[in-house]
């Protein structure tokens, strides 16, 4: 079976909601990364995803082939994960390379979270579409007189639709389950700043970031964030003394799009690069989300992953975790270095050693960089393949993504 290899690729800047991308829907944010990127070379299919959907677009990754006017015998679709949506579409595309004539493909995704869809609630829809079926005169008096009560509006920090609880009241559980504290998530952001400030000043970003929108680089990473100034802001899920997620620690409303290059070897040749790591493997998982929270998957992945590969935690040059929020991440990492918890949850009893924190998310992670929902998995995996790159051959990166609705997904990715 032929090798499957990931190179970077490109992104926009990633802008917190409501600023500098406020007019541009999704597919928008989506068209200067693919251009950008088929500028280089033409795939032979694309995938692209975004997670709360567009209802005037039926096909993202379609759409986005022929609105970047590229050439429309390119076949695309479409996929959604959650928060791992790109990185999903980046397991899709390697799945399909090396047949049906495929050797290069680009996987993606973008999240307006500027563009949030406020859309009726069932019965009121349901009752005016049966209005509008019968006689179109009632329909339009029951439409003028629809109120606030009758739309679902983007409150509540987005809901889960079975939970009825956001992703920030599940994590706050989990915070709590796993006895994370206040100071273990604000040193987790005040990391993610001081490394992602770091990697801009370094010029790390240079090659994988276009311009755009009046933006030349990622506009919440924060120089000035000390730990006294993150220990001051108030909680925002639970207002108790026991609450600890704050918008300092957790992963802000973000809007962006990036992608990233799949390839075999032939396809490599096409885009004239041999900067690429191998995709070795990758596991999903799911729980049930009301043992732990609703992020806590990747401690079951990452172990099964790991145990089949024969590989400890010290045998990973370094680990890029998203930070959906600081607890997340934590939680996560306490869980699956625990033999106990991986043996009951995970059902692997192989040693994986300490988990070496200094390795953790080399360049900053979501909660300074942003996490638009669709882009996210395609942002880590050109930061990954860039930084692999730059170590001795035969090493190895881990990526990690919890998902909304108990799931995540992990990749485990090789330099040659």
């Amino acid at each position: 079976m032929d090798k499957v290899f990931i190179a970077p690729g490109l992104r926009i800047p990633f802008a917190k909601a409501g600023r500098n991308y406020s007019q541009i829907e999704s597919i928008g944010l989506s068209t200067p990364v693919i251009r950008a990127m088929t500028e280089r070379a033409r795939p032979d299919f694309v995938v692209w995803g975004q997670v709360i959907p567009d209802t005037t677009i039926s096909n993202l990754g379609r759409e986005l082939v022929l609105e970047a006017g590229l050439d429309p015998e390119i076949p695309a679709f479409s996929t959604q994960f959650a928060c791992g949506t790109s990185a999903l579409a980046a397991i899709q595309a390697a799945s399909m390379i090396g047949k049906g004539g495929a050797r290069l493909a680009i996987a993606g995704g973008a999240e307006s979270m500027s563009h949030i869809p406020i859309a009726l609630k069932a019965p009121v829809a349901r009752k005016l579409m049966a209005a509008f079926a019968g006689d179109p005169a009632d329909a339009l008096r029951l439409f003028n007189a629809l109120t606030p009560d009758d739309f679902n509006l983007p409150v509540n920090s987005w809901a889960n639709r079975i939970s009825g609880r956001s992703m920030g009241d599940h994590t706050e559980d989990t915070a709590k389950l796993f006895e994370i504290t206040r100071a273990q998530q604000d040193e987790i952001a005040l990391a993610s700043h001081e490394k992602s400030v770091a990697a801009w000043e370094s010029g790390f970003f240079s090659d994988l970031v276009i311009p755009f929108g009046g933006l030349s680089r990622d506009g919440m990473p924060r120089p000035d964030t000390p730990l006294e100034k993150l220990g001051a802001l108030h909680t925002v899920f639970d207002a108790s003394a026991a609450g600890s997620i704050t918008a300092g620690n957790a992963s802000p409303l973000t809007d962006g799009a990036a992608g990233v290059w799949i390839a075999n070897e032939e396809g490599l040749t096409a885009l004239g690069t041999d900067n690429a790591v191998e995709l070795v493997d990758w596991q999903l998982a799911a729980m049930d989300y009301r043992e732990e929270g609703i992020l806590m998957a990747p401690a079951r992945a990452l172990p099964r992953l790991l145990a089949r590969r024969n590989l400890r935690l010290d045998d990973i040059a370094f680990f890029e975790i998203h930070e959906a929020f600081a607890a997340q991440v934590a939680a996560n990492i306490k869980a699956f270095s625990d033999p106990a918890y991986r043996k009951a949850k995970a059902g692997v009893e192989f040693d994986l050693g300490e988990f070496p924190w200094d390795r953790l998310n080399p360049h900053g992670g979501s909660i300074a960089i942003g996490h638009p929902f669709g882009a996210t998995g395609a942002r880590i995996l050109s930061q990954t393949a860039k930084h692999l790159t730059t170590f001795p051959s035969k090493s190895f990166a881990i990526l990690s993504l919890c998902a909304d609705g108990g799931q995540g997904v992990v990749i485990l990715l090789r330099k040659l």
